[in-house]
């Protein structure tokens, strides 16, 4: 299963007549560019590349009234002055004899991705299509939108494919109200919208846009509304918004189908949007979204007016969708004040309706009191998020220019995942492309590295670790981007010890170690702040250190997601580790669904180099399903959701508050308000 690209060079045929400024940004070259750098960084090429169709108008009744669909057909055959006119009557739009058929190829593009997806065709896929379509309703056009091609899609999965949930991700930096229109009373799509709204200051100037708008009847709570009230937001924010919002809600709405309304006039150097995340901020959040449904994910491409930032936007999500391993973030992972604010209220707003982000209850422990743990806030990546870059700003041309080098100088690499196992690739039935660890570091640098551990001595632990090690060069080289180790119970916390050393001193600056089961914490090396260490499966919760850092293993599908989105992932991201070492030990108490998320959620914030030390005896469970998330492939499903239990999540917010001097971005989930929130 691969990765479908539909697109069609006629819908490039409509563009604008007249003189209208605020239109003259919707333009042909927006597509052409974008292919141009699809092809030159042979993406294109990677894929199954898919011509679009054009969608039956009984396709186009899935939403459009017939009225509306007629009154666009027949703008093929009227002249400049009356389309001229006719756009007239709605807002920021232009019509072309051309646009009914660019209309239709675009919604037709999205209806052909989804039946590729669904059909098992293809894993996933994205479409190339103009004109946009979030905006536009029933009756009418709206923002560049004629047909809503997202919306289109939804309506065929759910009618004509039998699919019963569709997750709608809208990161378009404009409100997509024609989609909320569409869905408002169906709890059957949950639909997200992060937009500018400056307290309704910014288009499209609708009360419908703020927090508080949750939907109606059956509806209510599957509207979720993220109103950006200041500009400059970036990397940081969207990310925060994603682990504190839309993915608790919808891990806990469990969609069979996710949809993206791929707008990327939300990225850096953009007129419209005036935001700053950069482009591989998109490939996170669709690495981030492929852990759902299935990995069943197609983006439909909306908005995206900065020609170079939309086309490496779409290169980012593309390589998110063909598996490869996201690049590091650049920035602090430090959200801005008005984000954290956005996000609170929206919690606060849809916590009558998911148990996902209701508020926890207080810290009940006085094993977790602040004067049981001192701990250290220092700064550790640098100051906070200062003045943004702005459209305009003669900085944001080298700004861009820059992150774009930085991006071509870090391709994939050779390999994708290696595996170090006793039992063969070929037996444990493992993808072609993950490869069995064949080299070994020398016996001599073995040998020196397993001395101040006795238990290493043996021969079959020497060999292990020496192809470890090996390993552990080649991620480090940029020459493998993950692995999977088995390695004998006994000496799991000796070998892990020696990877942590020996990756410090081949150079890595900071280390992430996620563990499980009873491993010896009574390493030197865990008080070390390049290193941050935490343990999952604890008997109790406690923040040792800023850097050492223990809670239990939640017994809920809601308990163990919390878990991550609100604690782990957020630390992970914040650190902006060079390596991540998971390691599973004796007595881990891990499902392989769990250990499986974990592995899929934590390639993101070290750029894919991970690494996972599993116990031996459990490696015939474990192997299949972990090599394939850390090539790409989704994790298995958590299975039914269930609610946290009240003591999951009171050890979970005691943490949260002890950490968030350092860790900023833990300052949403479950803290109070800092400052006003809304009009």
């Amino acid at each position: 299963m691969g990765t479908a690209l539909v697109y069609h060079e006629d819908m490039t045929a409509a563009r604008l007549l007249w003189d209208d400024p605020e239109c003259e940004i919707e333009r042909p070259e927006r597509l052409t560019t974008t292919l141009k750098c699809l092809r030159e960084r042979g993406l294109e090429q990677r894929c199954l590349r898919v011509a679009a169709r054009e969608a039956s108008e009984a396709e186009l009744a899935l939403v459009h009234s017939p009225e509306y669909v007629a009154l666009m057909r027949g703008t093929q055959t009227l002249d400049t002055r009356e389309l001229q006119a006719l756009s007239g009557q709605y807002d920021a739009v232009y019509l072309h004899p051309a646009t009914f058929h660019c209309a239709r190829l675009a919604a037709g593009a999205a209806l052909q991705l989804v039946d590729a997806v669904l059909t098992g065709a293809v894993r996933n896929g994205l479409a190339l299509v103009r004109p946009p379509g979030h905006h536009s309703q029933q009756a009418a056009a709206n923002g560049f939108c004629v047909f809503n091609n997202v919306a289109i899609a939804a309506r065929h999965a759910m009618q004509n494919r039998g699919v019963r949930r569709v997750l709608i991700v809208d990161w378009d930096i404009h409100h997509g109200q024609g989609i909320q229109y569409t869905f408002e009373d169906d709890p059957s799509v949950l639909y997200f919208s992060w937009h500018r709204y400056e307290y309704g200051h910014f288009w499209p100037h609708l009360r419908d846009s703020d927090a508080d708008a949750v939907g109606r009847g059956p509806g209510l709570g599957f509207t979720v509304n993220l109103p950006w009230n200041q500009v400059g937001l970036g990397n940081a924010d969207y990310v925060a918004a994603f682990l504190h919002v839309l993915l608790p809600l919808a891990f806990e709405f469990d969609p069979e189908l996710v949809l993206i309304s791929a707008g990327f006039d939300s990225a850096i150097g953009d007129p419209e949007g005036q935001m700053c995340a950069t482009p591989e901020c998109f490939a996170h959040l669709t690495q981030l979204l492929q852990t759902l449904a299935g990995g069943r994910v197609c983006a439909v491409l909306e908005g995206g007016y900065h020609l170079e930032a939309l086309a490496h936007s779409v290169c980012m999500t593309l390589q998110a969708l063909l598996g490869d391993p996201a690049p590091p973030l650049s920035g602090a992972m430090e959200p801005h004040q008005s984000a954290l604010e956005s996000i609170q209220s929206v919690r606060a707003a849809q916590a009558p309706h998911w148990t996902s982000v209701q508020a926890p209850g207080q810290c009940g422990s006085a094993r977790l009191e602040d004067s049981d743990c001192p701990l250290d806030p220092a700064p550790l990546l640098g100051p906070s998020p200062g003045s943004p870059v702005l459209p305009g700003d003669p900085e944001v041309k080298a700004t861009l220019s820059s992150l774009l080098d930085q991006l071509c100088l870090h391709p994939p690499p050779p390999v994708r995942v290696a595996v170090v196992l006793a039992t063969s690739a070929a037996t444990l039935d493992l993808p072609p492309d993950v490869l069995p660890q064949e080299g070994s570091a020398t016996q001599e640098e073995t040998q020196a590295w397993a001395r101040p551990h006795a238990v290493l001595a043996q021969e079959e632990a020497l060999s292990t670790l020496g192809k470890v090690l090996y390993l552990l060069d080649g991620v480090l080289a940029a020459q493998v981007s993950s692995g999977l180790a088995a390695i004998p119970s006994p000496v799991v916390a000796a070998t892990l010890d020696v990877a942590l050393r020996h990756s410090l001193a081949r150079g890595a600056q900071r280390l992430l170690c996620v563990t499980g089961g009873q491993l010896d914490w009574s390493l030197d090396l865990a008080d070390d702040r390049r290193a941050l260490w935490l343990h999952i499966g604890a008997e109790e919760a406690a923040a040792l250190s800023m850097f050492r850092i223990a809670t239990p293993l939640p017994g809920t599908t809601g308990g163990f997601l919390s878990c991550l989105l609100a604690l782990v992932l957020p630390l992970a991201y914040s650190f902006q580790p060079d390596l991540v070492l998971v390691v599973l030990g004796p007595a881990h108490s891990l499902k392989a669904p769990q250990a499986a998320l974990l592995a899929a959620l934590l390639r993101g914030p070290a750029g894919g180099r991970v690494v996972v030390l599993v116990e031996e005896e459990s490696t015939a469970q474990l192997a299949g399903v972990l090599a394939r998330v850390l090539r790409g492939d989704s994790a298995p499903s958590l299975g039914p959701f269930s609610a946290a239990s009240p003591e999951d999540m009171q050890a979970l917010v005691c943490l949260r508050r002890q950490l968030e001097p350092q860790w900023k971005i833990l300052q949403v989930a479950g803290s109070p308000l800092r400052g006003p929130v809304g009009r």
